[in-house]
């Protein structure tokens, strides 16, 4: 997989909290002609940060805390062969297909690792932490694993999902702390799942989960 980094220092405009984080709201961003496919909820992930939805053959990876840094990433031809290979062990099944998804995550998790330094990565991330340089926030995860779904149904991997609305919770009256996710929707009966890598370290697997329960969790 190759790379090549872009600048890396947003300027800050409001802010959203992710556990104790931040999420960057960039005013005035473009939309790419492409990204007219993506749900609005989606292309915000996007335009909010003023980069690129990805394609096919590319992704720009956020991390930092509110995508303060981030890195174009191309895919190479061996890092199609092993995601399609991962998504093919789980095409019997739509259970088989999110057990498939939670293996890709963790192999693009260790693939980015030594690229970007996340390798040194912590679960739960946020400013707190003071090391944004090897670091996601939930803002950051949700960008990033939405990125790498849309990839794989762009290749034609997910045969029982299609790549769902990040989703949102945070509940101050019940003490739960504000936290965002990746969605799947269930293709024949349109239940969303969660795929959530924030609350997971290096290399583990991300939770996958019915929404219905994620929203609940503290």
């Amino acid at each position: 997989m190759s790379a090549a980094i872009e600048p890396v220092q947003r300027r800050r405009s409001r802010a959203v909290s992710c556990g104790m984080g931040f999420f960057l709201m960039i005013a005035g961003s473009a939309v790419p002609a492409y990204a007219a496919q993506l749900s609005a909820p989606i292309a915000q992930l996007y335009t909010s940060v003023s980069i690129y939805p990805p394609t096919a053959s590319a992704m720009t990876v956020c991390y930092g805390f509110g995508c303060r840094r981030r890195q174009m990433i191309t895919f190479s031809a061996a890092d199609r062969r092993a995601l399609t290979q991962i998504l093919g062990s789980g095409r019997g099944s739509a259970a088989a297909e999110r057990a498939a998804v939670q293996r890709a995550v963790v192999w693009f998790d260790r693939r980015l690792g030594p690229l970007i330094g996340t390798s040194k990565r912590v679960a739960r991330a946020d400013f707190r932490a003071r090391d944004d340089q090897h670091n996601f926030d939930c803002w950051d995860t949700t960008r990033n694993t939405t990125s790498l779904l849309l990839v794989l149904q762009d290749w034609n991997l997910l045969k029982h999902h299609t790549v769902g609305d990040p989703h949102y919770r945070g509940n101050v009256m019940a003490l739960q702390t504000p936290h965002n996710t990746a969605v799947l929707v269930d293709r024949a009966n349109h239940m969303e799942w969660v795929v959530d890598l924030w609350p997971r370290g290096y290399g583990e697997k991300p939770d996958v989960m019915p929404v219905q329960k994620w929203v609940k969790e503290d």
